[in-house]
């Protein structure tokens, strides 16, 4: 984990640092033991980061991070990095726009995401179902009629915000979210939440704040409109999607969404890194020399 993640990281960034902004930790139905940490790192990008040129200047890539502990072991670990978001700071963009908008996702409103509370199992089981109960109401659409079947006035906040990853972006209010993500990917997959047999959740929830891991726990085609510039390709594939729920007076009011864009292109045969090879391969791959002379000679 640590010559093959963290090590590349650190050598592009060496004064990297890391910030969470939610850890919560909860058992889940089956009695697992799960730690959910959102957060991103950041630092100066001095070196080239598996072929992303580097910017001289500092950056911030999201993470969400999910351990499952066992004897006070981690013995799994399922985590997603918003290397995409990477590749937008240097503006090295390889991909099609994105539908929302693109900028650094904040932590929890309420600044509570980290807390040294007692364990709250009313608390956290309520918030828990009201993420089930929401989920299990969104597979409806469109499968078993419009969107009101969702009923996502019951379930989410008026002003609630969603922050998908990079590629995808930040939609505000239920209007956004329906008309910069979810009408489109529906378009694109009307086959969602039809598989549901073939994937397996880990739910968990810490007082208002719920998480949800699953490698994958979504499995849909790429049908009818296409999705993100893609073509409607007609293949099946599976997403890895981690997810962090803030629930405020009974609604959600925020949603940190992080989704496996590479591993869904890599999937349907488009190399992103190739992309991003070929689009930037006369831009210079070490910036830290050209400072260092500079600052030497000012």
């Amino acid at each position: 984990l640590f010559t093959e993640a963290y090590k590349p990281l650190y050598r592009a960034i060496p004064d990297l640092e890391r910030r969470d902004t939610i850890v919560i930790a909860a058992p889940t139905a089956e009695d697992d033991n799960w730690v959910g940490c959102c957060g991103y790192y950041t630092g100066t990008f001095e070196f080239s980061w598996m072929g992303i040129p580097p910017t001289g200047h500092q950056v911030a890539m999201r993470f969400h991070e999910f351990y499952r502990i066992v004897d006070n072991l981690v013995v799994e670990m399922q985590a997603l990095w918003d290397i995409p978001e990477m590749m937008m700071q240097a503006n090295a963009w390889p991909m099609t726009p994105s539908l929302g908008r693109e900028w650094h996702v904040p932590g929890p409103a309420t600044q509570d995401g980290i807390s040294d509370l007692p364990y709250d199992e009313k608390t956290s089981n309520t918030s828990l179902q009201h993420i089930i109960d929401m989920l299990t109401a969104m597979k409806k659409h469109p499968s078993k009629g419009g969107p009101e079947v969702m009923e996502m006035e019951k379930y989410w906040h008026p002003r609630m915000s969603w922050y998908g990853p990079s590629g995808i972006g930040t939609c505000r209010g239920i209007d956004g979210f329906r008309n910069w993500h979810q009408i489109p990917f529906l378009k694109a997959m009307p086959d969602r939440g039809q598989y549901v047999d073939e994937i397996n959740y880990h739910f968990f929830a810490e007082r208002n704040y719920v998480g949800v891991t699953g490698w994958p726990n979504m499995i849909q085609s790429i049908t009818h409109d296409g999705w993100l510039g893609i073509a409607p390709v007609g293949k099946k594939i599976t997403m890895r999607s981690l997810d962090f729920w803030r629930i405020e007076n009974g609604l959600i009011r925020e949603n940190w969404v992080m989704v496996d864009l590479l591993d869904m292109y890599n999937q349907i045969g488009v190399d992103v890194f190739a992309r991003l090879h070929e689009f930037n391969k006369a831009r210079p791959s070490n910036l830290t020399t050209s400072v260092s002379e500079k600052s030497q000679h000012d």
